[in-house]
């Protein structure tokens, strides 16, 4: 089976790191719990709203993301078994393509260069399954879509959903 696998928001935590950063600019107390439902960048003042806009684009932002929880190990479990290829919409932040490349040799050297996909839209993905945390990626997608659990998707309705790591290596192993 070829699988894609989305980066942000499934393998790695960039919505902890949005929260994180702000709390630290602007002496915040947001969590994780009093966004859900909601973009990072919608839950702050109107004043901070660019400031969060523009943490991705801040060098090491995408270096620096913890792994979600379980991600290595199932995934690797999943590489034993199965294509594996990672598919980032990285386009869109300079900094990004070569942040996220070392931040996988660092956390997934499992996973060679060769099957990682740094691109704009992700329509264009041809295989049997892409887990993504984003809707609008899987309403195009041809083949099997698992919707990742993010706090900024928990009200999205419609897809097949893996709230953990766990969960995904419940369905897929």
């Amino acid at each position: 089976m070829r699988i894609f696998v989305d980066m942000d928001e499934v393998m790695a935590d960039t919505y902890g790191a949005h929260i994180k950063i702000y709390n630290s600019d602007f002496n915040g107390k947001l969590t994780t719990e009093k966004c859900a439902g909601k973009e990072v960048w919608h839950m702050v003042p109107e004043a901070h709203q660019e400031s969060v806009r523009k943490h991705a684009f801040r060098r090491g932002f995408f270096r620096d993301l913890e792994p979600i929880a379980d991600s290595k190990i199932v995934l690797e479990q999943l590489a034993s078994k199965h294509e594996i290829y990672i598919a980032s919409a990285a386009m869109q932040f300079p900094n990004s393509l070569e942040e996220k490349s070392e931040w996988l040799d660092e956390h997934f050297p499992f996973i060679p260069w060769q099957n990682r996909i740094l691109c704009g839209h992700k329509h264009i993905l041809n295989g049997d399954l892409l887990i993504d945390d984003r809707s609008y990626n899987l309403e195009h997608f041809e083949n099997r879509g698992i919707l990742f659990t993010s706090p900024h998707n928990v009200h999205t309705k419609g897809f097949e959903r893996a709230d953990t790591w766990l969960e995904l290596g419940k369905k897929l192993l």
